[in-house]
């Protein structure tokens, strides 16, 4: 291991200045004043109230540097060496992705000053990794600039922390030598779109993402009560699965089976819904930029100005959303973004910890656990004054989505209250609408897909040019609708109106035609091209839901299978076949919760056909430690 060649210096002492005058600090932890630092949140970095990382490690300083020096940061990351896996940074100034490419070490791509050496773990850097910043290149050595290494003070006015050595070998790359035996340097990153030399960066390990199942041992739990009738939530879910019961599958065996994902797994879907999150917003901007783009999703033109007003509003007030993906040995890949879903955060979030303990099942994590602790962060963070009004339809899984999510935000300390349905909606003196109690309706989280909403203004605009329909107090004997309340310019909604976007499957194309190839996207189309014939395809309505009227094709043009709904008359996407895994008997999705952009937590979908549908099972899911997963049955 590495021994220090001066004294450190405390915790925080200022070291020198990195190109740009970015301060490198000590991060000398055994010189921490506790007095200064009292927990772990005190040693949050932020410039400019952009988060940096934590003080004084290497991610932060890396990250602080392409800050002030460039205006861009790279996304959170769990360990320095995930650096080499990202694919784009974002810049603050506009929140647009900018092309992230990374080098192995021995690349026909030089580094090049301004870009970052990352480390593998293991050795001086164990666990973490470490990143430095390029300072200098000259014929035969590389500086750098680095935290969380040597804790003194750069002589003079130098603005590098070390050298290496750097040659070149015999194919024409460029080779840095590691300074210790037992470390190893993986390559550089560097912010371009020039991809040539970079490296394709997909699973290292494969196994490590095929899922398994396991039936917990059985003792008749199955047949005794176990979720809190004395609560809203839990009571409304046993009324909805009639029984306590996580799956209503008639075999009793299956209401003991869980599925078992790695951690490397897991740490991945963290990182893809972290990543697809800024990818879907920055094809957002695009699609408001773009008359012609809004004209493929479908979406009147009178309300386009409402829309970019909303994402000019309220771009940063999304609370949730949902990933569905595809998990197996050949990758991760996503199939669409539902950021207007209220299905699987109960279950996800309260039920499947709860079935867990009940059923005497303690290996691995439960992936939901903090689902809703961020959801209760993310209500009190909403900007929510006075009422928050939860409008869900009349049927018991609405009730228990809308009391898990009334549960959260009064845990938030937000007043909340539940209409079911719009009958009890009525106008006051002054023209608004108000609850049963007489309470305006200001503040409105919703069961509803935004897309409902959409239907009744198709079906009541003769043309794109005619105004949003809304309904006033001053007509007599009209009751309000679900559009004259959500479409309400004095009316806050959650998820605000913008996120419709997100949710149309008419974001896919545009995906793939904006990051192609990126290794978390399935080719998509608005045409069906001869390579989907060639390879087998998947149609989807842009606007569909709950797995409704989609068909899937193989490369033969054969129809594999397909579902039936009310979104036949939608147009239609398509899509590059990628089956879900086969795992005992199940094809299984998994599901990853995004609030306010961030990964918090993820639940699998299961069926026994090809297709997830709104019928689907939601079973309960575990994080093992890598070494576990493969284990054998018990």
């Amino acid at each position: 291991m590495h021994k220090l060649k001066f004294p450190p210096e405390k915790f925080g002492t200022l070291l020198g200045h990195a190109p740009g005058q970015v301060a490198i600090y000590s991060s000398h932890y055994p010189s921490v004043d506790p007095g200064e630092y009292p927990d772990r949140e005190s040693f949050r970095s932020f410039l400019d109230g952009v988060y940096m990382g934590y003080k004084w490690q290497c991610v932060e300083f890396a990250r602080r540097w392409l800050y002030v020096n460039h205006g861009y940061v790279f996304d959170d990351v769990a360990m320095a060496y995930d650096i080499f896996a990202l694919h784009h940074v974002t810049r603050v100034a506009d929140n647009q992705l900018l092309p992230l490419h990374s080098f192995r070490n021995g690349s026909l791509r030089p580094p090049q000053p301004g870009c970052l050496l990352i480390w593998e773990p293991g050795g001086e850097f164990e666990v973490t990794g470490h990143v430095a910043v390029v300072t200098e290149l000259t014929e035969d050595r590389i500086r750098f600039a680095e935290q969380n290494l040597e804790h003194c003070k750069l002589p003079g006015n130098q603005a590098w922390s070390r050298e290496l050595p750097i040659r070149r070998t015999a194919d024409g790359g460029y080779h840095i030598q590691a300074s210790y035996d037992d470390s190893h340097l993986m390559g550089w990153v560097i912010q371009t779109a020039d991809a040539r030399h970079a490296e394709k960066i997909g699973p290292s390990q494969p196994h490590m993402y095929q899922l398994n199942s396991r039936l917990a041992p059985r003792e008749g739990q199955h047949t005794r009560p176990w979720l809190d009738m004395g609560d809203a939530a839990e009571a409304a879910f046993v009324r909805a699965m009639q029984g306590h019961r996580l799956t209503e599958a008639a075999d009793e065996t299956e209401q003991y089976r869980y599925f078992r994902m790695s951690e490397t797994a897991e740490h991945e879907l963290r990182r893809a819904t972290n990543e697809l999150h800024l990818m879907f917003m920055h094809a957002t901007q695009a699609v408001l930029q773009d008359d012609n783009l809004l004209v493929r999703f479908n979406i009147p033109a009178s309300l386009w100005p409402r829309l970019r007003k909303s994402w000019q509003n309220r771009r940063g007030q999304i609370i949730t959303g949902r990933f569905d993906f595809a998990v197996s040995e050949r990758g991760i890949k996503v199939y669409e973004y539902n950021a207007d879903s209220a299905s699987c955060y109960m279950e996800a979030g309260r039920v499947q910890g709860k079935w867990a303990r009940h059923f005497g099942v303690s290996e691995g994590d439960d992936p939901g656990a903090g689902l809703t602790a961020e959801l209760i962060d993310a209500w009190a963070a909403s900007g929510v004054q006075g009422v928050l009004h939860i409008m869900q339809d009349e049927n018991d899984e609405e009730t228990y989505h809308a009391e898990y999510v009334r549960a959260a935000a009064e845990a938030a300390g937000l007043a909340c209250r539940v209409i079911r349905g719009v009958r009890e909606l009525s106008w006051n003196e002054d023209g608004e609408i108000v609850d049963s109690e007489g309470t305006p309706i200001r503040y409105v989280w919703k069961t509803w897909a935004w897309e409902t909403a959409l239907e009744q203004i198709r079906a009541e605009c003769e043309d794109d040019d005619a105004r949003p329909p809304l309904r006033t107090g001053a007509e007599a004997g009209k009751a309000p609708r679900l559009v004259d309340v959500l479409l309400r310019p004095e009316v806050m909604v959650y998820e605000p109106f913008w996120t419709l976007i997100l949710s149309n499957k008419a974001m896919l194309p545009l995906l793939w035609k904006i990051f192609p190839d990126h290794p978390y996207l399935l080719n998509s189309q608005y045409e069906l091209t001869e390579d989907f014939n060639r390879r087998g395809y998947v149609c989807k309505p842009i606007a569909g839901r709950c797995g409704f009227n989609i068909s899937m094709f193989d490369k033969n043009d054969n129809l594999l299978k397909e579902t039936s709904g009310g979104f036949d008359a939608q147009d239609h996407v398509y899509q590059e076949l990628w089956k879900l895994p086969d795992i005992d008997g199940y094809r299984t999705q998994v599901c990853t919760f995004a609030v306010r952009g961030r990964y918090a937590g993820s639940c699998v979908r299961v069926d026994q056909s090809l297709i997830i549908t709104g019928d689907s099972e939601l079973l309960p899911l575990r994080v093992v430690e890598d070494d576990e997963l493969l284990a054998g049955q018990p």
